[in-house]
């Protein structure tokens, strides 16, 4: 019985977690919570078929349990019936199987949400440095509008100095600094959630300080402040704008 209900719960945990992609990824932006937009056919596809194979394993279980029952086991020479031996192990794995349906029923009822000043606050900003030799042109406009990433990775490391004097706009969340001041701040990820990093920059040159995880725009420039090159640089600008904006619909870079 232990054995036949196990089948049961994975025929049932393979239906959901299908059926949970598939809500994430067709109604709506969710799934940009947890994944890069290039994912979301890879998404559609994994939850086809994780449903299918739920499907059929409770299509056969179901076939088993309308079969004539099978006859009685062959009691072994202590008495025990054979087979019996495993129940306690299907009994363990039963409820381990069962505690699956948690993440699973948070994601009906009440999603996670997306990683944002908490992560910040309690992840490094490193900057890593880019394997390419040079930094491409910078695109025409003023401002220019730029992900947060490009700019600091170009402050910190472009040694051409391609930021100097270009009125930028950047959007992010706001985050409070140590000391005093704000840090404009956003999530880059490269797959998922899991290997999300994150760039700040020191915003300067304001009276209003925008609370904790407001998404803001700032439009201001680059002040180069002679720290450059190191993987901790947290680059400054010099803002003369800010207004606030809605919690976009993918909030990674």
């Amino acid at each position: 019985m232990a054995a036949l209900m196990l089948r049961e719960a994975r025929a049932i945990l393979l239906v959901l977690t299908g059926a949970a992609l598939l809500h994430l990824s067709l109604f709506g932006d969710g799934y940009l919570r947890y994944v890069r937009r290039s994912m979301h056919p890879w998404l559609i596809t994994a939850g086809v078929v994780l449903l299918a194979l739920g499907l059929v394993r409770a299509f056969l279980l179901a076939r088993t349990l309308l079969s004539p029952a099978p006859a009685a086991a062959v009691p072994h020479q202590d008495g025990a019936a054979e087979g019996s031996g495993s129940d306690g192990h299907a009994h363990r794995h039963l409820r381990a199987a069962w505690l699956l349906l948690c993440p699973l029923a948070a994601v009906f009822l009440a999603a996670p949400p997306a990683l944002g000043d908490y992560t910040a606050q309690h992840t490094a900003a490193t900057v890593a440095k880019p394997a390419s030799a040079g930094f491409p042109a910078l695109a025409a406009g003023d401002p220019l509008t730029l992900p947060i990433a490009d700019f600091v990775v170009r402050a910190v490391w472009d040694p051409q100095g391609s930021l100097r004097g270009r009125h930028v706009r950047l959007t992010g969340f706001a985050m409070p600094k140590p000391g005093g001041g704000w840090y404009l701040t956003r999530l880059t990820i490269t797959c998922c959630a899991a290997d999300a990093v994150t760039y700040r920059v020191d915003v300067r040159g304001l009276a209003t300080v925008p609370s904790r995880g407001t998404w803001v725009e700032v439009t201001g420039t680059w002040q180069p402040d002679g720290r450059t090159g190191h993987d901790d640089d947290i680059p400054v600008l010099t803002a003369t704008s800010l207004i606030g904006v809605p919690t976009p619909a993918d909030p990674y870079e």
